[in-house]
């Protein structure tokens, strides 16, 4: 792999219930000179897919005791309280930010929940694609997320269809011939990361495609790959 390219999708508009994303970017990708082509990954973030699958619900920013109420019915288990934060444990087995529940870029007096099955949700976007416009491509849906120990917010994937999330070094060689005991990369995450620099957070640009990908990557991925098995976690 010698390059990559990254090109933002303009052009999508709001997005409502029922909407189907799988022709609001590819429509919106021929328009600007930029249609998909196999083998491109498009990123596309979770809001505009919690829309899409009416994943919406009426809530007041005003009161506090219902966005407590709505966090902990989102939540598996409840990791840190500081203040107003709420670090929680989603049934997808993430841990973030109020059980990923986000008011920004929704109508006032509404909040956006996580997608129910973000990979489930990744697959039929690619399979709507696939089946209307012949393109075979892959696709992550994007969230983000803070991290323990490190300032600043990035964006990872919490849905996967199409390309591996985690690509496995160990017991290849690096270039001192040592040969790789732990290496494991995140693919998913950094292809996420990768494409919300030309997204932004407040640029209505919802969705990118990044192309150049190495072609051994494409293969059955999940966003389940990701999460990090209790019984090897050293800080539950």
């Amino acid at each position: 792999m010698n390059s990559l390219e990254v090109i933002p999708i303009h052009g999508i508009g709001e997005v409502t219930p029922g909407d189907e994303i799988a022709v609001l970017v590819a429509d919106a990708a021929a328009a600007q000179d930029t249609p998909l082509q196999d083998r491109d990954c498009v990123v596309i973030t979770q809001k505009i897919v919690s829309k899409a699958e009416n994943r919406l619900v009426a809530l007041d920013p005003d009161d506090p005791e219902a966005r407590a109420r709505l966090i902990e019915a989102e939540a598996v288990r409840i990791v840190r309280r500081r203040g107003d934060l709420v670090i929680a444990e989603t049934t997808h087995g993430f841990v973030c930010a109020n059980a990923g529940i986000d008011l920004s870029n929704v109508d006032d007096g509404y909040a956006a929940l996580l997608p129910v099955d973000s990979d489930r949700s990744a697959h039929h976007i690619r399979n709507a694609l696939r089946a209307r416009y012949g393109v075979d491509v892959a696709i992550i849906v994007s969230d983000t997320f803070g991290r323990p120990w490190r300032l600043g917010l990035t964006d990872v994937a919490i849905g996967v269809a199409g390309i591996a999330a985690v690509v496995d070094l160990r017991g290849t060689a690096d270039d001192r011939g040592r040969i790789l005991q732990v290496t494991e990369v995140a693919i998913a995450d950094e292809i996420a990361s990768a494409a919300e620099l030309v997204m932004g957070k407040a640029a209505a640009v919802p969705a990118a495609i990044v192309r150049g990908l190495d072609a051994a990557w494409f293969v059955d991925g999940s966003a389940r790959d990701l999460v990090r098995n209790p019984q090897e976690d050293l800080f539950r």
